[in-house]
Formats: C-alpha cells, sequence, structure tokens
C-alpha cells in the first residue's frame, strides 16, 4: 500500500502529475504529454512532462518550488538532450510551478553544463550505497524517504 510509504509531498506530486500522466493536460496535437525519452550520449532515460512543439518549449512541472536545486536543473538538462536524440528542436527549458502559477525559465546547457551532467550521472553510476555513511539530520527529516531508509535511526519525516 503506497499509503505506508509515500510521504505527502509525493502524494501531492502525483496528483499534480495525474493530468499530464494520463495525457489529458491538453487536446493541442501540437502538445505531447507524457513523453517516455531517453539519451544514448549521456546514458539516462525517463519520462519529459510536457513539451510544446510549436514552441520549441520544455517543461517540467512541480508542485511547489522553494528553491531549484542543481539536480533539478540535470533532470530538465537531460530531458532536453534526449529530445535532441529524438530529433526534436528545443529552444526554451522551464520548471512551472503548479502551486504558484508560475513560470521558472532555465537557460539551456552550454558544453561545459552538459559534460558536468555527464559527470554527474557517472559519479551516480559509482555510487555504492552500502559504502555510504554519511548522514545529515537535516536532510533526513525532510527526506521524503526516510521511513525506507537503514542509514539512520531517525524515526519520523516532518511530513
Amino acid at each position: 500500500d503506497e499509503d505506508l510509504y509515500h510521504a505527502t509531498p509525493q502524494v501531492v506530486g502525483k496528483l499534480t502529475h495525474e493530468s499530464i500522466d494520463e495525457k489529458k493536460y491538453s487536446s493541442k496535437k501540437s502538445v505531447i504529454q507524457s513523453l517516455h525519452v531517453r539519451s544514448n550520449k549521456i546514458g539516462v532515460y525517463g519520462v519529459i512532462d510536457i513539451y510544446k512543439q510549436d514552441e520549441k518549449f520544455l517543461i517540467e512541472r512541480k508542485y511547489k518550488l522553494k528553491q531549484i536545486y542543481r539536480g533539478q536543473i540535470y533532470q530538465l538538462w537531460a530531458q532536453y538532450l534526449c529530445l535532441l536524440e529524438l530529433g526534436y528542436e528545443v529552444e526554451h527549458l522551464a520548471f512551472y510551478e503548479v502551486s504558484a502559477n508560475k513560470v521558472y525559465d532555465i537557460k539551456l546547457p552550454d558544453e561545459a553544463g552538459i559534460l558536468e551532467l555527464a559527470n554527474a550521472v557517472n559519479e551516480f553510476r559509482k555510487f555504492i550505497p552500502d559504502e555510504f555513511s554519511a548522514v545529515n539530520p537535516n536532510k533526513c527529516t525532510h527526506c521524503i524517504y526516510l521511513n525506507l531508509c537503514d542509514k539512520t535511526n531517525i524515526a519520523e519525516n516532518v511530513y
């Protein structure tokens, strides 16, 4: 039962994505929703939220953005590279914050950004969970996966 391990932000996020996942966000043919993508260049795959073909605009929806983290930018950059490899033209990237009805434009990655992303992906591939021991209690209490973690004995997250 997902209720046992999903924190409130996950439930809200899932509800936020429902119209995208079910491709009910828009009936326009030029608005591509919930497209599975992959990049052979950096070796990642995923699902984009919205790509507006007419505007060459890739949008990642988030329910709430208190701040934009580097990992979220990597997510958007990776989706961008995936679309390029599939032959789509992309000229604009943005996060859309559903709760505030706000758009945050993100710059397209330059060569240095693409290299940074590729290096981050490679670092993830080298990660060995059993060898990881650093625990940040502040991060743990805000982690939506706390209930599944064996690295800390903190009982509850803030959700």
